[in-house]
């Protein structure tokens, strides 16, 4: 199992960016996706899911109506498209699935002027 994430940088604050998860050695079509966050310190937060065939999508409070979570089966690939963004969405982004599985490198966010 892999996931690979990618899309992160530095960004100003109302700025957008577009992360991309590539995931492999799993059926990806028959699995619930997610992205979380995890800043220094803290405990790894859930940020938003999706289900298998892309039907249902939760967000947690902090970032609905700004960010939007999607998936392609035909690539093994989920995004998050993350717009307004703010200096509290800094911080390292992994995917995964539900149940999670060994996570992968991340990729960092980092919002400021």
């Amino acid at each position: 199992v892999q996931f690979v994430e990618s899309g992160g940088g530095l960004v100003q604050p109302g700025g957008s960016l577009r992360l991309s998860c590539a995931a492999s050695g799993f059926p990806f079509v028959t699995y619930e996706m997610r992205w979380y966050r995890q800043a220094p310190g803290k405990e790894r937060e859930l940020v938003a899911y999706i289900s298998n065939l892309g039907s249902y999508t939760y967000y947690v409070d902090s970032v609905k109506g700004r960010f939007t979570i999607s998936r392609d089966n035909s690539k093994n690939a989920m995004y998050l498209l993350m717009t307004s963004l703010k200096a509290e969405d800094t911080t390292m982004y992994y995917c995964n699935t539900w149940p999670t599985r060994s996570w992968g490198q991340g990729t960092q966010i980092t919002v400021s002027s």
